[in-house]
């Protein structure tokens, strides 16, 4: 997905907002305001907005020293995610499709999210999404997928909501291989997040060797281009990675609430929506049909 012209106000505002997480020192925080301002000048509508976000985020690292502002908001997440595990699994359990239900569950969990969306409230938008209709439902094409697939390749999104990535693991009973950012950015999932989260629990666990929020293939590591390049059921979870891989020849299922309308116009639906969408332009000649 390119840049749009409104991420820039929005690349802006999570400048701001990481800054004061980061450091409560205002001239510290101004810096990273003008410096980023300046940086916007350069950034092509061409790129995507991982590719900007990386940057961003290294400046507001580089200016407050602070390397991983989100630590405790991560870790907070996580114990409040793990605290709903309980609930999670009955809702499955007493579903008349539990394979949805969980798909359901996982998309909820994409609402925590400390980037592009602040405002949420992770029990009441699991609740929600339980009853939504989606937008967008390649329902079938993501069964007959998982049916024949030997393994599946999961790239994660933010802390927290691994938990709710556990529950749909859980219910599709493949192995799964579970992708987690190289370091720490925003409050995208690292090795020791998905662990916490019980993810070692029930999938492997690599890291895709980034330090974007989004999977940009060109900078993430060797080994995992070649576990990707593999793989016949790729699931993408969150905007983060949608932006990163929309134009990508794969079998990706996105898994994501549309929580900005850059994304929502993208994709073609409305901000708030929930979407289960199939990549649509997938010619590899190792893989069966959609």
């Amino acid at each position: 997905m390119k840049t749009y012209l409104d991420c820039f106000p929005c690349f802006l505002e999570q400048a701001l907002r990481a800054g004061r997480i980061a450091t409560d020192d205002e001239k510290k925080i101004k810096k990273v305001l003008d410096e980023v301002g300046m940086m916007l000048k350069e950034i092509p509508l061409e790129s995507t907005p991982p590719e900007s976000g990386r940057l961003i985020y290294h400046k507001v690292a580089e200016i407050t020293g602070n390397l991983d502002p989100y630590k405790e908001i991560k870790r907070q997440s996580t114990q409040n995610a793990l605290s709903l595990y309980p609930f999670l699994k009955e809702q499955v359990e007493k579903s008349e499709d539990r394979l949805l239900a969980a798909i359901r569950i996982a998309i909820a969990g994409n609402v925590i999210d400390f980037g592009a969306n602040w405002d949420f409230d992770v029990e009441e938008e699991t609740k929600e999404a339980l009853n939504r209709d989606f937008a967008i439902c390649d329902y079938d094409r993501f069964k007959c997928r998982l049916n024949k697939a030997h393994e599946v390749l999961y790239i994660g999104d933010n802390a927290g909501e691994c938990v709710f990535d556990r529950i749909l693991i859980e219910e599709m009973k493949k192995q799964v291989i579970f992708v987690v950012r190289g370091v720490s950015i925003i409050n995208d999932a690292t090795y020791e997040d998905a662990v916490e989260a019980g993810i070692d629990q029930v999938a492997s666990i690599v890291s895709s060797g980034t330090d974007a929020p989004g999977t940009i293939l060109k900078i993430c590591s060797e080994e995992f281009r070649e576990i990707y390049h593999k793989s016949n059921f790729i699931i993408s979870k969150g905007q983060g990675n949608y932006e990163a891989l929309s134009n990508e020849r794969r079998p990706i299922f996105f898994l994501l609430k549309s929580k900005c309308r850059v994304i929502a116009d993208d994709i073609g639906v409305a901000k708030g929506d929930i979407i289960l969408k199939a990549i649509e332009n997938d010619t590899s000649s190792n893989n069966f049909p959609l």
